[in-house]
């Protein structure tokens, strides 16, 4: 989707670095939703991937890291066990 090596038409009509942002822009004014940038779009698709329980891996290649650590560096703090029980283990102390 957004790390795709071989972007498709709409990808690249919505990515182009000239005209990009006002295009977005233009579509969510009509929406009538708030601005956010497209990289916004692109880290909240990151997000929502390991929420819905998607393997880090796949989320690396869909973005397009050149690694798997980059991935979970950026994105650890949202998926499910990552923190090894650390918060209900903070509960049972407190």
């Amino acid at each position: 989707m957004f790390g795709s090596s071989r972007p498709t038409r709409l990808t690249r009509r919505v990515t182009d670095a000239s005209s990009g942002g006002t295009r977005i822009k233009r579509v969510l004014k009509r929406a009538k939703l708030p601005p956010i940038r497209f990289h916004d779009l692109r880290h909240s698709c990151a997000t929502i991937h390991p929420v819905e329980g998607k393997h880090p891996k796949y989320v690396q290649e869909r973005l397009g890291h050149a690694s798997i650590s980059i991935t979970l560096d950026t994105y650890s703090h949202v998926i499910e066990g990552m923190d090894g029980g650390l918060a209900d283990a903070m509960d049972d102390t407190l």
